[in-house]
């Protein structure tokens, strides 16, 4: 009776750990820098919602001297509006290692694109392809994990 009592506990603590180990690799937080300096610009909090990722801006970590906080640049209902809480990542659905089907918002530009991302790295980076029509015509950007899901 105690082998069977040492097995069962056993088993219920590897559960939680094999859940947590198979946790879906591209939700979580993640480190925008700045693609000339290197600096942290943005915390980016990508979420599972049904079958489709969407990615928040958390927060902010530009200087005092920074840009406007607020996407000034944008059209439509984005105008105007704070960049913190903001979605900039929308729709995209994983299709066997990549991840696709999205548009990404450029908050600097205002730009709206298509895009592909993948995780590099063990999962600890990702590439983030922004595009117009097809994915030859576009630019790719790292993102850093900040924490693991």
């Amino acid at each position: 009776m105690s082998v069977r009592w040492l097995c069962l506990c056993c088993a219920l603590a590897v559960l939680p750990a094999a859940s947590a180990a198979s946790g879906d690799p591209l939700s979580g937080l993640w480190m925008i820098r700045d693609q000339r300096t290197g600096e942290p610009r943005a915390l980016v909090r990508i979420d599972r919602q049904g079958d489709e990722y969407r990615g928040t801006i958390e927060k902010g970590l530009r200087g005092p001297n920074a840009e406007s906080p607020y996407c000034d640049n944008c059209e439509g209902e984005r105008r105007g509006k704070p960049l913190l809480g903001m979605t900039i990542l929308s729709g995209v659905k994983r299709r066997g290692e990549v991840y696709e089907d999205g548009e990404i918002l450029d908050p600097d530009s205002g730009k709206v694109y298509d895009c592909r991302l993948s995780l590099r790295e063990g999962g600890r980076q990702l590439q983030v392809r922004g595009f117009i029509g097809t994915p030859l015509i576009g630019e790719t950007r790292t993102w850093y994990r900040v924490e693991r899901p």
